[in-house]
């Protein structure tokens, strides 16, 4: 499977989709599975491009193993899948940074200072985005307009939601049990986001 950043229809109309940029170290395990498992949710058609990179990465490695593994259980294809570091161009033209650590997000923003107001960490962002009305962004007739409207949202609230381990732990190296943890806390982070862009109004 060719890696998708190109899930956003050929011939779409510039700057009407949306960017979502996923940053860890190696970009083989914690950015890498939030990519795939994003994807694998938003489905091919999706006007959301959605892409990763380490803030160490060595380019075209596959993803981790382990992660691969923890991947498949919650229903992402690792297939094709090759790292990238993370560049400040990347950054530049993300409409959305998620970040595995705070250090990432740190890492990301001094590359592309501008990007301070949309660079989040991934359970940040998903703590913030349970804490919206869902009404505010599934009044929104597509998936990449309500993205930019949670991201709206979701600014405004940082700061006044309490978010608790913000930091998904690196499981490189370590236990299985490490990357499935790993996995399930974006997962986790994820549902809510992945919902409100994707789910029909009530």
């Amino acid at each position: 499977m060719e890696r998708t950043r190109d899930c956003d229809p050929a011939g779409s109309v510039p700057g009407a989709g949306f960017r979502i940029l996923f940053v860890c170290t190696g970009n083989i395990c914690r950015s890498a599975m939030a990519e795939r498992l994003t994807l694998a949710a938003l489905g091919p058609k999706s006007p959301i491009r959605v892409s990763s990179a380490g803030t160490r990465a060595r380019p075209g490695l596959p993803m981790a193993e382990r992660a691969s593994t923890a991947l498949l259980r919650l229903g992402g294809d690792p297939g094709g899948f090759a790292s990238r570091p993370l560049t400040a161009e990347e950054v530049a033209r993300a409409d959305l940074v998620l970040a595995a650590s705070a250090e990432h997000r740190a890492a990301a923003v001094a590359l592309h200072p501008a990007a301070a107001a949309r660079a989040f960490t991934i359970v940040e962002f998903g703590a913030l985005a349970r804490a919206v009305p869902a009404g505010r962004v599934l009044g929104h007739g597509d998936s990449a307009r309500r993205a930019r409207a949670l991201l709206e949202e979701a600014g405004a609230l940082r700061g006044l939601v309490r978010v608790e381990r913000p930091d998904i732990d690196d499981p490189y190296g370590g236990p299985r049990r490490g990357y499935r943890e790993a996995a399930r806390r974006i997962a986790d982070a994820l549902d809510v986001p992945i919902r409100l862009l994707t789910h029909a109004p009530a």
